[in-house]
């Protein structure tokens, strides 16, 4: 009477094939996986007969960096770690601040005459609000910010811009961290925005979702 279940475990759904299949896109689009060696784990995704056969396709592929692959994932920081104030300043010169960092719940930015560069896309953000205060004398701020985070500007300018291309509707849950703009910028600007994965990225996640497409196709047809 438990033959059926029996065999039944060790059948591959449709489900688990395309699972496999999206990993090793991603895989190739992380440049584990070159096209021909994408191509050859393909043909067997579609041709795996047991559970073990197709994950062995996986078993040898290093773990994927989700912060990267999925930039609304892993943003915060516990609260204890995180400064409640910082400062940054650029005087008739340039400064930026970038890479895997921890942002101040409270920051300041100056820039006068010169310019300043915040990438808070690899930074890990407190829970709750964390607020920038810009303040721009004939210069120029440029935020950039994460997928995942919503962006609340309240900014002024006189002869100058505040500008923001960010917002992220989509982060409304509540443990999702909130970014909060505020300012003036006098003769100068202040850019708000979030940066999209690169164009290379993308088309070789395209061109392996085609190749992905195809080994189901020919699959399908056996």
């Amino acid at each position: 009477m438990h033959l059926p279940e029996q065999r039944a475990s060790f059948v591959v759904s449709a489900a688990e094939r395309e699972r496999v299949a999206q990993t090793l896109c991603l895989h190739f689009a992380a440049d584990n996986l070159d096209m021909e060696e994408l191509d050859a784990r393909l043909s067997h995704v579609y041709i795996a007969r047991a559970p073990a056969e197709l994950q062995s396709l996986l078993s040898d592929l290093p773990m994927l960096d989700s912060d990267k692959l999925d930039p609304g994932t892993a943003l915060l920081a516990p609260s204890a770690v995180v400064p409640p104030r910082g400062v940054i300043m650029a005087f008739m010169g340039g400064v930026a601040r970038k890479g895997r960092w921890l942002i101040p719940r409270q920051l300041k930015v100056w820039a006068m005459m010169g310019g300043a560069e915040l990438d808070l896309r690899e930074g890990k953000f407190a829970p709750g609000v964390t607020e920038i205060d810009v303040t721009v004398l004939m210069g120029g701020v440029e935020i950039t910010v994460p997928n995942g985070v919503r962006v609340e500007v309240m900014g002024a300018a006189f002869m100058g811009g505040f500008e923001a291309d960010a917002g992220d509707s989509e982060a409304l849950d509540p443990s999702q961290p909130v970014l909060r703009v505020t300012g003036l910028a006098i003769m100068g600007g202040v850019e708000v925005k979030v940066r999209h994965p690169g164009k290379k990225t993308l088309r070789r996640f395209e061109a392996a979702v085609d190749a992905s497409k195809r080994a189901a196709e020919i699959g399908g047809a056996q």
